[in-house]
């Protein structure tokens, strides 16, 4: 048998032990026995987990027993005791008492089990059949990946803890007057609410360092499990605390739409019944309030916090409002406040949607908000624990399905001309991907071309196994010098009707030549194509164009990859690296991104043009590609232009091709090269100061700009909020 002890926590008097057991097949029975110092029996709970990661590992699939447990007991820190597990005649016998419990929460000894997990014998199975499926290069990047994340569970917490306010911006935030202060009602159903938690929760919100609020519960536990005696107790010592005990279920939606009816606040926060609000959040929430007057619709960073209350972890730093990654996942979530007129319009929650009832909530309340405002800070800490899909998302798989129904509703309200072929689940539980039905228009591709005719050719030829087929392909030809090139454009334009190649005679200017190749184009709609690029995913033009369809949207990019299966180009950030840069870069796609984002369709400010669909009406209205940006940074000046109209720019990931990286053009290696490319710089930063200044808002401020992992900010090379400039280039400014 096997035993693994992931967790040992005290709280109040109750240890906690988390782990997983296993037998020598996955169909034997695992026992539990708690003994004191005298060999007595003692009662404890258990609570069995399933554990799909440990199934896979030791059983080569997913199953249905529960090999995790939760043991729950009363203990005494003067004692000692044996908890033994064993499986037919063998067993595990571990002893808790402080000196081991200290060691079992140690960071030390939670390190060396994670480095024992790397080795083990089943781990390296699982490594071979990786190996096998994805390569060695693939299995290579993943191990790096597990070995940097020894310690990732306790960066975030060490770097929380520096970047919170310190006592005295404490202290002066309860001194503070606001001009305009609102009252905020905070709403919270309840529903068998552990004690301890609904105290923690309540005391979390009882020392705001904001005053005007009011804490509204609406209590949906059976009889005998409602929390009467502890909100009376609280109400009698605070008027500010108003509860109702329903007596009955009414469901998450109902529930909460009962506890909105004792709301008399001007705006109305959303808080679950176990969270924790840090004491500045409804501070600054009115501080976002008084700086938007408009503001109807305000929502936070979060992250997680363990059982305990000691831990926090996971930090989700948001882009400010991203309408299609909200279609793809509720990014949003808490600290959600809602504006009372605009709730009011949304008449609460909807019990057809329970269990993503917020998410249809979000969805309506987007849909309707005058002003929409993201604070960059977390303001809330949302209980993890194994029960909820904070932590085991399969637990309710029936909330994921109500979130496709949310969606599918959404897009009727707002996209009525769409019609939707499928949602289903993208990488992960929770990210939906959503395909409609099209009618195909012709879109003009655009591929320039120097020479390299096997590249192009690979490029076209895929294009054409695509699943979408009315296209028109126009080659510009610049400059190339060998007589095979010359010989491939005659007899693929003879073999395929519908290429045509144009020649450009000038000098290499990469907005000019794709202008010039616009000119040629006969379809509203334009894709712009290295000529190094080939299709991994089939669908990938038909995946673009899902997006194009709308109004509101002016171009959609996708994601590329090397020829090793690693990230090339998962959407823009302005600011990388001083200008703007790729996001993921050599991540394995294997891995996981922050926060699945490399695998989510959201916004983002630009996107590369080695492959990227925009509309002819849209292009020609901006002017096409800048010609003063010869080489650098057009494609992103393109979608800063196409923003400044009102436009989208989509990233989608189920839009897949392979980058081979500019095999056409070389590297920027001579003096007048690197000056022309420093000259482009400077265009760019005079053209787009302001969003290099502010920070690109589908970015968030607390992450780095150096890398392009979304990892947290250096906080002793960047402070947060400061951007990070390029070195040396003020003399082209």
């Amino acid at each position: 048998m096997k035993v693994k002890i992931d967790s040992i926590k005290l709280r109040d008097g109750v240890l906690n032990v988390h782990g997983w057991a296993i037998g020598k097949s996955k169909d034997t029975s695992i026992d539990y026995k708690l003994l004191d110092e005298a060999k007595n029996s003692l009662d404890f709970e258990l609570v069995k987990r399933r554990r799909d990661d440990v199934s896979q590992i030791y059983f080569g699939a997913v199953s249905d027993r529960d090999f995790g447990f939760d043991i729950n007991f009363d203990y005494n820190e003067n004692k000692k005791y044996l908890l033994i597990i064993s499986a037919g005649s063998k067993e595990r016998k571990i002893v808790l008492d402080e000196k081991n419990i200290e060691k079992y929460q140690s960071s030390k000894y939670r390190r060396l089990e994670k480095l024992k997990d790397l080795c083990n014998g089943e781990t390296v199975k699982v490594a071979f059949s990786f190996l096998k499926k994805h390569g060695l290069k693939a299995m290579l990047h993943k191990s790096m990946s597990k070995l940097k994340g020894l310690d990732d569970d306790y960066i975030y917490n060490e770097w929380f803890e520096k970047t919170r306010p310190s006592k005295e911006e404490i202290a002066a935030q309860r001194e503070h007057k606001f001009e305009k202060e609102p009252k905020i009602s905070i709403v919270i159903p309840l529903y068998k609410t552990d004690d301890n938690l609904l105290k923690e929760l309540i005391e979390s919100v009882l020392n705001q360092t904001y005053a005007n609020f009011e804490l509204c519960f609406a209590d949906g536990s059976p009889k005998g499990f409602d929390k009467e005696t502890i909100l009376k107790a609280y109400a009698q010592k605070e008027e500010r605390i108003v509860y109702k005990i329903l007596g009955e279920n009414l469901g998450i939606a109902d529930n909460t739409n009962e506890a909105l009816k004792l709301a008399t606040g001007d705006y109305v926060a959303f808080c679950d019944h176990d969270d924790i609000l840090p004491e500045y959040a409804l501070y600054e929430v009115v501080k976002a309030i008084n700086e938007n007057p408009n503001a109807d619709f305000i929502y936070s960073d979060e992250d997680k916090i363990d059982i305990a209350g000691k831990t926090v972890f996971e930090p989700q730093f948001k882009p400010d409002f991203n309408k299609d990654m909200l279609r793809s996942v509720n990014y949003i979530c808490h600290l959600l406040v809602v504006k009372k007129d605009l709730l009011e319009k949304l008449k609460g929650f909807d019990k057809a949607y329970d269990g993503a009832q917020d998410y249809d909530f979000i969805l309506r309340a987007s849909e309707q908000a005058k002003q929409i405002v993201h604070i960059p800070k977390v303001l809330y800490h949302w209980r993890c624990h194994m029960n909820s899909t904070a932590s085991n998302p399969e637990s309710k798989l029936y909330a994921f399905e109500a979130g496709e129904r949310a969606i599918k509703a959404h897009f009727q309200r707002t996209e009525p001309d769409l019609s939707i072929k499928a949602i289903e689940k993208g990488i992960d539980y929770g990210i939906y991907h959503t395909s409609f039905n099209i009618k195909e228009e012709l879109i003009s591709v655009i591929i320039p071309n120097k020479d390299h005719s096997e590249d192009l050719d690979k490029a076209i030829r895929s294009l054409l196994k695509g699943s979408y087929k009315e296209l028109e392909i126009i080659i510009v030809e610049n400059n190339s010098t060998g007589k095979e090139t010359f010989a491939y454009y005659e007899n693929i334009q003879k073999e395929i009707s519908n290429i045509r190649v144009v020649v450009w005679e000038r000098e290499f200017n990469y907005s000019a030549i794709n202008n010039f190749g616009v000119k040629y184009a006969k379809g509203e709609y334009l894709l712009f194509l290295n000529n190094d690029v080939e299709l991994k995913n089939p669908d990938s033009v038909k995946e673009m164009f899902y997006f194009m369809q709308r109004e509101d949207v002016g171009i959609c990019g996708c994601r590329l990859l090397y020829e090793d299966d690693t990230i090339q180009h998962a959407g823009v950030v302005i600011g990388f690296g001083g200008i703007a840069g790729h996001t993921f870069i050599g991540l394995h796609e294997t891995q996981n991104s922050y926060c699945h984002r490399a695998m989510i369709a959201q916004d983002y400010s630009a996107v590369t043009a080695a492959c990227m669909m925009s509309k002819k009406s849209i292009f020609e209205s901006v002017g096409g590609f800048s010609e003063e940006l010869a080489v650098a940074f057009n494609d992103i000046d393109y979608c800063m232009k196409v923003r400044a109209l009102g436009k989208l720019v989509v990233y989608t990931p189920y839009a897949v091709l392979y980058h081979y990286e500019s095999k056409s053009r070389g590297l920027e290696d001579t003096p007048e090269k690197v000056e022309r490319f420093n000259r482009e710089i400077a265009t760019f930063m005079k053209k787009w100061g302001d969003i290099l200044e502010n920070g690109d808002p589908y970015y968030n401020p607390n992450l780095t700009l150096r890398k392009s992992n979304f990892a947290l900010r250096d906080l002793l090379k960047e402070r947060i909020g400061e951007p990070y400039h390029i070195e040396g280039i003020e003399k082209y400014m």
